[in-house]
């Protein structure tokens, strides 16, 4: 479960997402990596590092509000300060100590889906041609 649940709870995110209507779903997802940008800040396990790396990732939020590639971008982004956190034993949750661990395969998945476009997985049509595009 260490490994299915982070992957699980990632494509979860992008089944709920995919509800959400453009072009609000690419800005929300914006906000969201503005937020997963600043969430090791309270506990500071990398001191200043982590105000650095919040303003990295609050620029990066930023143009991904309109651009899907930022959004994705973003995601791996923290993906990296995940396992950073991970190896460094300050992890994200302080009470589960697994939660930089989860969050580093969670996020990949989320920017896979950024990387298609944020397409909705719920309209099929859309999702097939954003894949085949890709390839």
């Amino acid at each position: 479960m260490r490994y299915i649940a982070p992957i699980l709870i990632g494509l979860g995110y992008v089944l709920v997402m995919s509800l959400v209507r453009e072009p609000h779903r690419r800005r929300l997802n914006a906000v969201m990596v503005a937020g997963a940008g600043a969430a090791y800040l309270s506990g500071g396990g990398l001191g200043g590092w982590e105000f650095a790396f919040t303003a990295l990732a609050t620029y990066v939020a930023y143009r991904g509000l309109d651009s899907w590639t930022f959004v994705g971008v973003g995601w791996l982004l923290h993906t990296a300060w995940d396992v950073v956190h991970d190896i460094k034993g300050s992890p994200l949750i302080p009470f589960f100590l697994d939660s930089s661990f989860g969050c580093a395969l969670c996020d990949p998945v989320i920017a896979l889906w950024c990387f298609l476009g944020g397409v909705s997985v719920w309209r099929a049509d859309e999702f097939r041609k954003a894949v085949r595009s890709t390839s």
